[in-house]
């Protein structure tokens, strides 16, 4: 497995090394706007993947089980609802939403802990009660009632694409667990039903939903972002306009750094630039499935599952909401997009995933970096 990890260790490499160039070249406009220079998060982003890859760097050499360790998966969880209730408190407004935490300089988002302490958790669960998968109350609705309260928490920042984004991974972890499809199916039915009532509660979503399934209607207001973002797919075309030629990110695209730098790829490198992030991604995906189905044990499989679902599930709604096939989310590109909190736990979760492939096979993790640069 030390060659898997090498391999998964290269890819995430190129997907930083392309984000920083896509990250300078979509900055500039915003950074400007400030009246900083223009590498100005070129040089944040550099800060935050070097304290992620010390983060990654300790996780791939700490014993994974250590994460499954009693009262570990416990605390993690409760340092979340912590974190999260003080977001509601003490919390920082930011672009409408309640979802940062800010120390100093420093700038947190719990809800990025708290997926990684999600995914912790119902593999710890599962792992202990492996035998009672299959009931009803010690299958689902106990480890629903623990997760669900962080669900809840992130929902009302408000923060939609990562309560769907949490409680997506409970039921697909719980599914990959032994759960019955019955309960499952009808877990998910009852949160489709909430989550639903709470949109149409709210006009705010309403409006995005709309906007969603009319952008024309809406191209001057809520679907602002997704006719800018489609439009730039198709200045692009086959070979795109050239690295830093776009039009979109300086004036259209409010978020080109962020959350829609994937339209600006499509713009700036065209479908060609876009297929190789997808292939990235697919191939993260393989490597990540890979080593979480030959984990040592059953906690290891679950975990490395979690993981490699979250950080590929995530890549695929950013890009579906960019491409116009899901409503705004607000949720990152991993490893490309601009953004501290998700670079650093993504990282540790990287980390936390090479040492279940170190644990499988029967090497260390000496030479695992000069190995991933070979690969590169």
């Amino acid at each position: 497995m030390g060659r898997t990890a090498s391999l998964l260790i290269a890819v995430v490499l190129i997907l930083l090394a392309f984000g920083i160039v896509m990250l300078a070249s979509t900055s500039a406009a915003a950074a400007s706007a400030r009246g900083a220079g223009p590498l100005l998060y070129v040089q944040r982003q550099a800060v935050w993947i070097l304290i992620g890859a010390v983060l990654a760097f300790l996780a791939a050499r700490l014993d994974y089980h250590w994460w499954g360790r009693t009262p570990v998966p416990v605390v993690l969880v409760g340092i979340s609802y912590v974190l999260l209730s003080l977001v509601l408190v003490t919390g920082v407004m930011a672009k409408g939403s309640v979802r940062w935490l800010r120390f100093g300089w420093f700038g947190f988002q719990p809800s990025e802990l708290a997926r990684f302490a999600v995914i912790v958790f119902i593999a710890w669960w599962m792992s202990r009660v492996r035998r009672r998968m299959a009931d009803f109350w010690w299958g689902l609705m106990l480890p629903a009632a623990v997760t669900g309260g962080i669900v809840l928490l992130v929902f009302v920042e408000p923060d939609f694409g990562s309560s769907m984004m949490i409680a997506s991974l409970v039921l697909l972890m719980l599914f990959l667990g032994g759960a019955r499809l019955l309960y499952l199916g009808a877990g998910a039915v009852v949160g489709s039903g909430l989550f639903s009532l709470a949109i149409l509660q709210n006009p705010e979503r309403m409006r995005r939903i709309m906007a969603f399934l009319n952008p024309e209607k809406y191209a001057r207001s809520e679907a602002f972002q997704l006719v800018n973002a489609i439009y730039a797919f198709v200045v692009g075309g086959a070979t795109g306009a050239g690295l830093g030629e776009s039009i979109q990110k300086q004036y259209y695209l409010p978020e080109a750094h962020t959350d829609f730098i994937f339209a600006i790829i499509g713009e700036e490198l065209g479908l060609l630039g876009s297929l190789l992030v997808l292939v990235l991604y697919a191939v993260l995906f393989l490597l990540g499935a890979r080593i979480a189905s030959r984990a040592a044990d059953r906690f290891g499989r679950l975990l490395g599952w979690g993981i490699v679902l979250s950080l590929t599930v995530q890549a695929l709604v950013n890009i579906a909401v960019v491409t116009g096939c899901l409503p705004t989310k607000g949720l990152p590109l991993p490893f490309v997009s601009y953004g501290g909190s998700n670079m650093v736990m993504s990282l540790v979760m990287i980390g936390v995933l090479t040492n279940i492939a170190l644990s499988a096979g029967s090497g260390g993790g000496r030479g695992i970096l000069r190995d991933a640069m070979r690969e590169v």
